[in-house]
């Protein structure tokens, strides 16, 4: 896809996801990489109303080429696509559910989203806990970067989801599927739940294949 496509792609996205209430005011940011570098919202932009042409770009260093000043969470988006090959994007949003399951204490860090339904495992896999840095701290990275890449979804402790895929529209997809699963679990909260057991998860793995390594 092109650079232009890609801006637009960015644009259009960012606006559903804000008008359906997965962003509220500045929070959260997206990226996405293009063959010489990767494109990011602005720093304190909307994603409502952002504009293609402000998008800022960067190299594959990190450097700052045009548009606007990038968001100050691009250390992590940066990790993701240092250490796990076949990212092309990464959603970070402030959304409602994940992030409350992020401040819950008793949120398996190993796990922390537990396979509720088949589209989670397909779309989103295995999510680990970060420990809490703050926003823009550049150590978010370096936790990142100690995954090894063996993750496609996070979530930042007191703080929200980062999700990667290997487009933009498959990491949004999967922004929302984990948002709703998200959902689901606090609404389920103290009544008896029934998982998917392992062996539907090696099923799902064995039948969707390579989207379902984390």
């Amino acid at each position: 896809m092109s650079e232009s496509k890609t801006r637009e792609h960015i644009v259009r996205l960012s606006k559903s996801l804000f008008d359906r209430g997965f962003s509220v005011g500045s929070a959260g940011n997206i990226s996405a990489a293009v063959e010489d570098g990767i494109l990011m919202t602005p720093t304190n932009s909307c994603l409502g109303f952002l504009d293609p042409a402000r998008i800022s770009k960067l190299d594959h260093n990190g450097n700052h080429l045009s548009g606007d000043k990038p968001s100050k969470e691009i250390f992590l988006h940066r990790a993701f696509y240092e250490t796990r090959q076949q990212t092309g994007a990464v959603v970070h949003l402030h959304s409602t559910y994940a992030t409350a399951l992020s401040c819950l204490q008793d949120t398996d860090p190993e796990d922390c989203i537990p396979p509720l339904t088949p589209y989670v495992v397909m779309r989103v896999g295995r999510v680990r806990l970060i420990p809490y840095v703050r926003p823009g701290d550049e150590k978010a990275g370096d936790l990142i970067r100690e995954l090894k890449g063996a993750y496609a979804a996070v979530l930042l402790a007191n703080h929200g989801p980062v999700v990667t895929g290997k487009d933009i529209e498959s990491a949004v997809y999967a922004s929302e599927e984990l948002e709703e699963t998200a959902k689901l679990l606090v609404m389920l909260r103290g009544a008896p739940v029934r998982m998917l057991t392992n062996d539907n998860v090696q099923e799902l793995k064995a039948v969707f294949g390579e989207g379902l390594k984390s």
